[in-house]
């Protein structure tokens, strides 16, 4: 038996661009008797409750959050949790019950997002009941995305308009680390796929960071709101979130500079490695670079991107030569050919982006510049974990 009278609270979804909220998720309560608010997230997770009940529950709350939205903005969007294991019952020809509850609210479907939760469910059949709705002019999420890679094959079958980042990975990924790899990966995925990514569970300003960075059209969680029974007013985290906003971009300025800093620095370090080579110096010859602390290594490549020398790596105050590499080409390699289409011509001195180095594991950028007539390359790698 289900204890409690079921309603939805609703979460706003903060734009990014404008800080006004754009839409809210409706989540389920069960008001208690004497007052209080809990959340159905347990009975749900429970499998001993009946999906009878469950499924009469969703539709109950679901129904609560279409009678009020007339109450909010006319440009907000409303998002629903659609669980695929319920959809997948549903017979072919069969009207669905949400688009029927939409229209007894005279609700447009446009203001409506189906969020599709958890990994279960008839691939084909979803696919079939989303493309439905899609024809009806609601849009589609996709719920805890990255928690497990059949999402991957979901998104590839659903074509999603929305990501939702899975919170756990999510907030993870802001700590740093090889999830956050992850996460801007997947973002980038998602960009490549015309979808807009919701960054959920923001708690922290680190996080909210960690969602700008990684391209989020909307941001969802505590540090602006819980769930609540009424809607806030569309700019009532504005100025909050533009005071957030402005320190971010100032972070990222002073990282700007930073490596603008570490240009010059590259030039007069360049001028000096170009000089012990075009002298064809033994290694010996080579000066002490104590004023350059994040050099990791250094060599030469030919114009077509065959190691030249061995990796000169300054370690245990002394100069040594790995020899490893002699003789790969690593013309394949984005940060080369970006190097050949932008200096070769004018000879000056180019810088990837950063990447993971998949000896070291450490965050890398390459430095390169064209000497000898353009003949040779001298490439750079430097620690970039301080930018």
């Amino acid at each position: 038996m289900i204890d409690g009278q079921p309603l939805a609270c609703f979460q706003p979804f903060i734009d990014t661009a404008t800080g006004r909220i754009a839409g809210v998720e409706a989540l389920g309560r069960l008001r208690q008797s004497d007052g209080q608010l809990t959340s159905v997230g347990p009975l749900f997770a429970d499998p001993r409750t009946p999906a009878t009940a469950l499924r009469r529950l969703d539709r109950q709350i679901r129904d609560h959050a279409l009678s009020r939205l007339h109450e909010a903005p006319a440009e907000w969007f409303l998002s629903l949790n659609m669980s695929p294991r319920w959809i997948s019952r549903l017979r072919a020809d069969q009207a669905l019950p949400s688009l029927k509850q939409l229209a007894r609210h005279q609700v447009d479907p446009q203001r409506i997002v189906f969020e599709i939760t958890e990994l279960g469910g008839n691939s084909e059949r979803l696919a079939h009941v989303v493309g439905r709705y899609r024809n009806a002019g609601a849009r589609i999420a996709i719920d805890d995305f990255g928690a497990g890679y059949s999402q991957l094959d979901r998104v590839l079958a659903l074509q999603p308009d929305i990501l939702k980042l899975d919170m756990r990975l999510f907030q993870a990924a802001a700590l740093g680390g090889p999830s956050s790899d992850v996460v801007k990966a997947l973002a980038q995925m998602a960009e490549k796929t015309g979808c807009w990514i919701i960054a959920e569970g923001v708690e922290t300003e680190a996080q909210l960071n960690f969602a700008l960075e990684c391209g989020s059209r909307y941001v969802q969680g505590f540090l602006f709101a819980r769930a609540q029974e009424e809607f806030f007013a569309t700019d009532a985290f504005v100025a909050h979130f533009a005071q957030l906003r402005q320190r971010y971009v100032k972070q990222k300025l002073s990282e700007r500079g930073r490596l603008m800093q570490m240009r010059q620095q590259l030039s007069e370090l360049m001028a000096i490695l170009q000089q012990w080579a075009q002298a064809r110096a033994p290694l010996s010859a080579l000066p002490q670079l104590q004023a350059f602390p994040w050099l990791l290594r250094f060599y030469q490549c030919d114009r077509h991107g065959t190691q030249l020398t061995p990796n000169l790596e300054w370690r245990h105050d002394g100069w040594f030569a790995d020899d490893r590499y002699l003789g790969h080409n690593w013309s394949w390699r984005p940060y080369f050919y970006h190097l050949l289409a932008e200096g070769w011509e004018e000879r000056r001195l180019t810088l990837s982006n950063t990447y993971r180095d998949a000896t070291s594991n450490q965050y890398c950028l390459t430095a390169g510049q064209f000497f000898d007539n353009g003949e040779r390359l001298l490439l750079i790698d430097i620690d970039a974990a301080g930018l």
